[in-house]
């Protein structure tokens, strides 16, 4: 099976936060395998709470899922042979919108740089699924989406539990439902290989920092938007109810969206 061969490795993605010292704007060395080297190190103190390295890498692992999961949604609306198959990518691509607006959101009241293109890692999960049709298309998309999956749920678990900012709390407890979801959606399919899933995703391979980490946004480059399905069903967090009417500006959904960056 070419998921065997080659969809390796899990969702973790490093982060980036835009601080006044450019060195800490956006870390290069936030790979995969560790969010940092002190993650409950106190980056930031905010209104919200302390925010942590661990809680800024996690709001931008979030969004970096969100810019290779929500485009192979929609390549599985076009590909998907099954109908199990294209309700999984129904629930991809509105849950990722959903969490998208709560990133955009949170992102700038916590002074946190989002990436706008998924990692080369992840982009590479989305160039195989593109050149893949029928049944192969079905069994990888599923694994894949499977195993990348479950390999977060731990981590948003954590983030949940020790976070305290109440903004990335918010963004945990909508995380935690979406991943659930899409797991459950994906195991719904019957196609997934769980003995070849949970192997790649309790020992994925190490690879290069450069290959794991979302790159930065270009200068003056809009912001990508993953814009709701007309029949969206997911919901974002309420920021105005957690900030006391004080959520970030600008954050609503573009009418132009680039949906297919990564």
């Amino acid at each position: 099976m070419r998921f065997s061969r080659n969809a390796t490795g899990t969702l973790f993605v490093g982060g980036a936060m835009a601080l006044t010292l450019a060195a800490l704007a956006y870390p290069g060395m936030l790979g995969l395998d560790k969010v940092s080297s002190s993650p409950d190190r106190i980056i930031a103190d905010t209104q919200w709470g302390p925010l942590t390295e661990q809680d800024r890498d996690f709001v931008v692992k979030v969004r970096a899922a969100g810019l290779w999961e929500y485009p192979v949604g929609q390549i599985g609306l076009q590909k998907g042979s099954s109908k199990a198959v294209i309700t999984a990518s129904q629930h991809l691509i509105d849950g990722h919108a959903a969490l998208d607006t709560t990133c955009r959101k949170i992102a700038p009241m916590l002074n946190i740089t989002l990436p706008n293109v998924a990692s080369p890692q992840q982009v590479g999960f989305v160039n195989q699924l593109k050149s893949e049709s029928g049944k192969q298309f079905d069994t990888d998309f599923a694994n894949i989406l499977r195993m990348t999956h479950g390999s977060i749920f731990n981590t948003v678990a954590k983030i949940r539990s020790t976070t305290k900012n109440s903004l990335v709390r918010a963004l945990a407890d909508q995380a935690n439902d979406t991943v659930l979801d899409h797991i459950t959606v994906m195991e719904k399919t019957g196609l997934v290989d769980f003995d070849q899933t949970l192997f790649q995703q309790t020992t994925p391979p190490k690879l290069p920092d450069s290959d794991l980490t979302p790159p930065p946004p270009a200068a003056g480059q809009p912001e990508v938007v993953l814009t709701p399905p007309p029949t969206a069903t997911s919901t974002p967090v309420d920021i105005n109810g957690i900030a006391g009417g004080n959520g970030a500006p600008g954050s609503g959904a573009n009418p132009n969206p680039n949906p297919s960056a990564g």
